[in-house]
């Protein structure tokens, strides 16, 4: 029988000793490996987390800490020791386990997460609700070194060494190999400075110096001194102490021993403490530890391998983007890269490669990246900021006070736009239609396939104006590329099919699905005509209104929210005109949509094409 059948909660984990820890965390392992090949997800991560989550829950039951998981990369371990070991099959899986942590799915996910750096900010709320309601629970941050570059990190470090509450962060650092002889100096340093022993007579030196007449209190600054001097030249994580936090570390994070006895020491640390442990990612499993970043977030793959099963028929539109950004960067020096630490994801690596004194990643700080893209704009170059719809949400009063007011003409590249699948709510790029619509001097653009994905950022580096360029995650429609490069009129719709009563207009990916739902319709007898709008903004207004007063329906097509949406737009038209025509709005409602595969939430949300055409049908009637 396994050690991992008789783990339901972490009490249970608290119970084990070293020996069946350490055999946990290889049946851990094995599971995580073999659920994400089927299901794919965030493998590497939490591979690297396995000693220490089984340590935290240890010495901190859960009735005794309250674990916030910085992004819920890493938080599958958790999931695992917390009563969803059977469920963890289901992981990311429509109606199944979430791949991020979720209040509403299990009463020991603590706090919500998805988006990165926010992880101290919510256990410095967690604390100051214990204390008001005097209670006396562990509450814990992990976060990795990656989501400590965000500027919210600091913020919250800063306000929680201020407010000197007891609480534990612990920097999850897997950027950096482990050092054995700097690790023994270090456990050894760790376990003194976190032992009550040290801490105690410590204390009673102080208060016997300041005793002695005359000499004591200047012995003790003298003392005061030569100690910060060493400890800025000799000790790590100043930086963390000058906030009002103690520092502990580098520990190594797969020594299940030494991170036991330092959490145990901690238990009677009264104060903010930050516990810095070095992990490996993909810890365990050859092929991710051999290419971590590839199995940071992977689809399904072969265990023995590593490969993919599944193998793209067609490039991507983050292919597309790629492509066309370097051939453009050929053609015009100007032309600037900008990523907030997905310069893989966003396919800005490719430029890197090609132009590296043009590419700036500037880390998890997208407020940070969109103002300096602003002011390189206004410092006469084009930079073109590459970034995942749902992070963009992050920069908002960039975008306003440091774009649009301006009008630098940065170009934005809304990759994962619409629904995204499997990463569930945090990260569905659903809004950006809704709040970047409602800015002044913003231009939207959504291309129908890959093929006008790169002359819409052609043009979007013409117009020299702020521009969006929202586009889907995945395979492109397989189109052909045009060899040559075009401007698209500002503004100006296409037209693809010009005869029917019912006018279908349709923005990026639901043109596609707009054409699906013609042919459905042409069945039954009912024609449509189809506008791939393209601009969400400026609309295209004489199209609009002309087919207003010619059709019998007009049908607004989008993968966005209708609150404020494409939609919106085309009713304040309409009534701004004082034009009455029949409009049915197709899209997401107000509303959060779980994980799932792409087609079960389309047709949930009733914005596939039989759900369209059955809607239209209902309402002709």
């Amino acid at each position: 029988m396994r050690i991992l059948d008789k783990i339901n909660t972490p009490a249970d984990v608290a119970k084990l000793n070293i020996d069946e820890l350490k055999q946990l965390a290889t049946e851990i392992r094995k599971e995580l490996i073999e659920v994400t090949s089927q299901n794919g997800g965030h493998l590497a991560p939490n591979l690297g987390v396995v000693e220490l989550t089984l340590a935290l829950y240890h010495v901190f039951p859960e009735e005794e800490n309250r674990v916030v998981w910085d992004v819920g990369h890493q938080a599958y371990v958790h999931k695992i020791l917390t009563g969803r070991k059977e469920s963890i099959k289901t992981l990311r899986t429509y109606g199944g386990v979430s791949g991020f942590p979720k209040i509403t799915e299990s009463p020991y996910d603590a706090f919500g997460t998805g988006h990165s750096s926010t992880s101290i900010s919510a256990a410095l709320g967690l604390a100051i609700a214990r204390d008001l309601a005097g209670k006396k629970y562990q509450v814990t941050a992990v976060i990795g070194d990656g989501a400590l570059t965000g500027g919210m990190a600091y913020e919250a470090l800063n306000n929680a060494g201020h407010l000197q509450k007891k609480m534990l962060v612990i920097l999850n650092d897997n950027n950096m190999s482990i050092d054995h002889n700097v690790g023994g100096l270090s456990d050894y340093l760790n376990r003194a400075r976190s032992d009550p022993a040290y801490i105690k007579s410590k204390e009673d030196v102080e208060e016997l110096l300041r005793k002695i007449p005359n000499v004591g209190g200047k012995m003790l600054k003298i003392a005061d001194r030569l100690k910060d001097s060493l400890r800025y030249l000799l000790v790590p994580g100043t930086i963390f102490e000058e906030m009002g936090f103690k520092y502990l570390g580098p520990v190594n994070g797969h020594d299940l021993e030494d991170l036991i006895e330092i959490l145990k020491n901690i238990k009677n640390i009264n104060r903010p403490v930050l516990l810095h442990v070095l992990t490996k990612k993909g810890k365990g499993y050859k092929p991710a530890e051999a290419n971590p970043e590839k199995f940071h977030g992977v689809s399904p793959f072969e265990i023995a391998t590593g490969e993919l099963k599944k193998q793209k028929k067609h490039p991507t539109y983050t292919d597309i983007f790629s492509r066309t950004l370097v051939r453009l960067g050929h053609e015009d020096e100007k032309i600037l890269a900008l990523t907030a630490a997905m310069g893989s994801g966003t396919g800005v690596n490719n430029f890197a490669r090609a132009f590296p004194d043009r590419t700036f990643d500037v880390g998890i700080a997208e407020e940070h990246a969109v103002t300096m893209a602003a002011a390189m704009a206004i410092g006469g170059f084009k930079p073109v900021v590459a970034i995942y719809s749902t992070f963009l949400q992050r920069a908002y009063d960039q975008l306003v006070h440091d774009v649009a007011l301006q009008q630098a003409p940065v170009v934005f590249a809304l990759d994962r736009a619409g629904l995204v699948g499997d990463d569930g709510a945090t990260h569905h790029g659903v809004f950006d239609l809704s709040y970047l619509r409602n800015i002044p001097n913003m231009t939207i653009m959504c291309p129908k396939d890959e093929n006008e994905l790169q002359h819409m950022l052609y043009s979007a580096l013409m117009y020299n104006k702020p521009t969006a360029i929202r586009f889907p995650r995945g395979e492109g429609r397989g189109v052909e590329l045009d060899e040559n490069l075009k401007l698209l009129p500002l503004g100006e719709s296409e037209m693809l099919k010009n005869d029917g009563e019912i006018a279908l207009l349709a923005v990026g990916s639901m043109v596609q699905t707009a054409e699906e739902c013609a042919e459905i319709l042409a069945r039954d007898g009912i024609n449509c005509r189809i506008v791939n709008m393209r601009f969400v903004k400026p609309l295209d207004e004489k199209t609009v209104l002309n087919l207003a007063k010619e059709c019998r329906l007009l049908v607004t097509l989008e993968e966005n929210v209708l609150p404020g949406g494409f939609g919106s737009g085309v009713l304040e038209l309409l009534a701004e005109q004082k034009v009455q025509a029949p409009v049915l709005n197709i899209g997401i409602d107000d509303q959060f949509v779980p994980h799932g595969k792409k087609e079960l939430l389309f047709r949930d949300c009733k914005i596939d094409a039989p759900s369209i055409a059955e809607r239209i049908k209902e309402r002709l009637q």
